[in-house]
């Protein structure tokens, strides 16, 4: 069967076709996360923020002062916390980050639809929960690590060139360890699949796949 996954799916397709390849037929995978502690720094804890200070401000703003060196940690614990007022204050907060960074061009419409309150506790607890957990993997470079466990299957990677929550270093790394892939940089695009030319490119590759 074809793995098809993007941002956090494209790190579960890779690490389902390393474990499995026998019964991979082929990847299609854009906006590559590869859960390394490098990326959850970049748009956790310093880097993202210098892009977007005005929505980072308010990511930041339901934690106290004095803890905001371990973003993640204590996010995690406000997500768990017994009272389901400070969980749900965090996982609006948590999950209009990433809406508010989806797109090269802000999508308001996304960023409330994510920031109801049954979407927001379950994408943010969920995401939350594997990057504490630093994803399970074995090691910080897990996926690139078993690279030659897939590289005999047919894949496809796609990546929107200013993509700010999964910057394209991690797709380029990918690229270069499995040269076989067919490999496109998206001009004008950020993160979201929904934008034209990631929307395009992946609709190009699905029908490539065909039987």
């Amino acid at each position: 069967w074809q793995l098809f996954g993007g941002s956090w799916g494209s790190a579960l397709a890779l690490a389902y076709a390393q474990t499995h390849p026998e019964v991979v037929s082929e990847l299609i995978i854009r906006g590559i996360f590869l859960v390394r502690e490098q990326e959850l720094h970049w748009f956790y804890q310093h880097g993202a923020s210098q892009l977007f200070p005005d929505e980072w401000e308010q990511f930041i703003a339901p934690i106290p002062e004095h803890e905001r060196d371990t973003m993640i940690e204590t996010y995690y614990r406000q997500l768990t916390h017994d009272d389901p007022g400070i969980q749900t204050k965090a996982a609006k907060a948590w999950t209009r980050w990433e809406a508010s960074t989806l797109r090269l061009q802000q999508d308001t419409n996304a960023i409330t639809k994510m920031t109801q309150t049954s979407y927001a506790q379950a994408f943010a607890r969920i995401e939350c929960h594997y990057f504490i957990n630093k994803a399970f993997f074995t090691s910080e470079n897990h996926p690139l690590a078993r690279i030659d466990r897939i590289r005999h299957i047919p894949g496809t990677i796609v990546q929107g060139r200013y993509d700010v929550i999964c910057p394209m270093q991690s797709a380029w790394e990918l690229h270069r360890a499995w040269p076989e892939a067919d490999f496109h940089i998206i001009p004008g695009a950020g993160h979201s699949a929904y934008e034209s030319g990631i929307a395009q490119a992946l609709v190009n590759a699905t029908n490539r796949a065909r039987p």
